[in-house]
């Protein structure tokens, strides 16, 4: 596959439920209350209940892995948390939209793919990243 800095990957739009949170927590064992429970999540500071991060950065490699068409070719992956996905309990969930582009192609047959997910229309994902295997 020939891969051009610059090059931008198909946009992907995802959508969280609570019912995502709660398979999510069963397969994870993140039972963390704050991720299901409405009170929880407010006596702690936040507007409701939130998605867990590491789905917000699962759901943000999705982009990568069906651009390549290959999990395994994700070499490296790597991202912070900086705002939390916040799921109503409205049956809709949460809009989580993700964008990507290549921005470095090295010698080793590898590209770097800067990634951004964002929630509300804000940044959710801070400095987030892949390495992928091209070639």
């Amino acid at each position: 596959m020939t891969v051009e800095v610059g090059t931008e990957l198909p946009a992907l739009s995802v959508r969280l439920t609570r019912a995502d949170l709660v398979r999510y927590a069963g397969a994870s064992l993140d039972f963390n209350p704050i991720h299901w429970n409405e009170k929880t999540a407010k006596d702690v500071g936040l507007p409701d209940v939130i998605a867990h991060g590491m789905l917000t950065m699962a759901v943000a490699s999705r982009i990568v892995a069906e651009w390549i068409g290959d999990p395994g070719a994700i070499v490296e992956y790597g991202c912070r948390f900086g705002r939390p996905v916040v799921v109503p309990n409205d049956g809709e969930g949460a809009l989580v939209e993700v964008t990507a582009k290549v921005t470095k192609d090295f010698e080793d047959g590898t590209v770097k793919v800067n990634i951004n997910a964002a929630f509300d229309g804000k940044s959710v994902l801070t400095g987030a990243f892949a390495r992928v295997r091209v070639a």
